[in-house]
């Protein structure tokens, strides 16, 4: 009798702990009625496929109470410029209807669109008209997301790092710098005059850009002053942020070496760099230096060799080889050692003989000129110049 008792207890608690369980599966989902938010992450054909859609709708259960569209768009055909509407949307039914004006141009907006549910997916139908230009919209198969997917697809990064450890996995010479919207142009205008390249891609201003409110500038400085220049941008009005970020560099073609030798008091010895630099390339090159100097923007060194050019050795025709360089100290905040870096050598071939010229076309692609890689292993020869150390890709360390 008690051995039955005590099954019976046990089963009667195995039953309440799985009601219990249950119980707490089913409080996880929305309670029936309750509102939801889904999103709708593309229209296709909107703005002849150019337009970046998202249709944000607020539910309760199968039923649309209230809707909004955001759409960025190019402001003009073929253009980079975008501009950008978002229009609060009147729920009849299945039509969904706004007005506004977009945030840039200020053009009217109208939007008249018919929602229609089929199956697991969504058909869009229906007008809208930006300025004078009116866009048809005939749309099918759209998946809706969930709030939660929505903003795991919303993630971003840009890339600047504010205090690295290192320069292996940003570069020395590059700056990333993350400013409103609005104090972009003042931003802008500030570094008009001052030892700075500032990456004309991002001048563009995405889309990601106008919904954020906030824009990434790229620039490249002399690693000498970039982190004076971060400290400074990091006070000025409307900078979010700014770091170091990806540049030039690539540890596959990067050497690091004691800086004792190299330096001239507090920075690198330019002169001697340079010096020996060239010496290495122009034998493993197999070319006589021609030019070498040091960017004040970038402070970058650019060299330039020249040999006879082996394609028709009757012609007397001149291979120019361009090759690119850095230095700098090999983490923010001063060190003992420095890390040099050296692009890929850059061919050209010309007619440079006495007399009259052979005008030369080059047809290699882009492509092609990517792959000139071949430069007789003259990272090797700067490592052993320097008594330097190469990176290990496969351990992610210097070696």
């Amino acid at each position: 009798m008690r051995s039955i008792l005590v099954c019976l207890i046990g089963l009667t608690m195995t039953a309440s702990s799985g009601l219990a369980l249950a119980e707490m599966k089913l409080s996880t989902k929305a309670a029936p009625g309750a509102n939801e938010t889904r999103y709708f992450t593309s229209i296709d054909g909107l703005m002849e496929g150019n337009a970046d859609v998202i249709l944000k709708e607020t539910r309760q259960g199968k039923t649309v109470t209230s809707a909004v569209l955001d759409v960025c768009y190019p402001a003009e055909k073929g253009s980079d410029r975008k501009d950008r509407f978002v229009a609060n949307l009147a729920v009849n039914g299945q039509t969904l209807t706004g007005s506004t004006q977009s945030l840039g141009d200020k053009l009217p907006v109208t939007v008249k669109l018919v929602r229609r549910p089929t199956g697991d997916s969504f058909e869009f139908k229906g007008q809208i008209s930006v300025g004078q230009t009116v866009t048809e919209v005939a749309s099918s198969d759209n998946s809706d997301l969930s709030e939660k997917e929505f903003q795991d697809n919303q993630t971003t990064d840009d890339g600047i790092t504010p205090a690295p450890v290192d320069f292996t996995e940003v570069s020395p010479e590059s700056i990333g710098v993350r400013v409103k919207l609005d104090a972009a142009l003042d931003f802008l205008k500030g570094l008009k005059g001052q030892d700075v390249e500032v990456s004309l891609s991002s001048l563009t201003v995405s889309c990601d850009a106008l919904r954020a409110g906030e824009q990434t500038i790229n620039l490249s400085t002399d690693p000498n002053r970039a982190a004076a220049l971060i400290a400074k941008f990091k006070s000025s009005p409307g900078v979010v942020a700014a770091g170091w970020t990806t540049g030039i560099v690539e540890m596959e073609r990067s050497i690091r070496f004691s800086a004792a030798d190299w330096r001239d008091g507090d920075k690198p010895n330019r002169d001697k760099l340079a010096a020996a630099i060239a010496g290495v390339l122009t034998k493993t090159l197999s070319a006589k230096s021609s030019s070498s100097a040091w960017d004040a923007n970038t402070g970058a060194l650019r060299l330039t060799f020249k040999r006879p050019s082996p394609l028709f050795p009757a012609l007397e025709l001149t291979e120019t080889i361009e090759v690119t360089a850095l230095v700098a100290p090999d983490k923010p905040g001063g060190s003992d050692r420095l890390m040099l870096w050296i692009g890929n050598p850059v061919t050209t071939t010309t007619d440079e003989s006495a007399g009259a010229k052979l005008n030369l076309a080059d047809e290699a692609s882009a492509d092609e000129e990517e792959d000139q890689k071949d430069d007789n292993g003259s990272v090797d020869a700067l490592a052993r110049e320097f008594k330097g150390q190469r990176w290990d890709a496969d351990k992610s360390a210097w070696k």
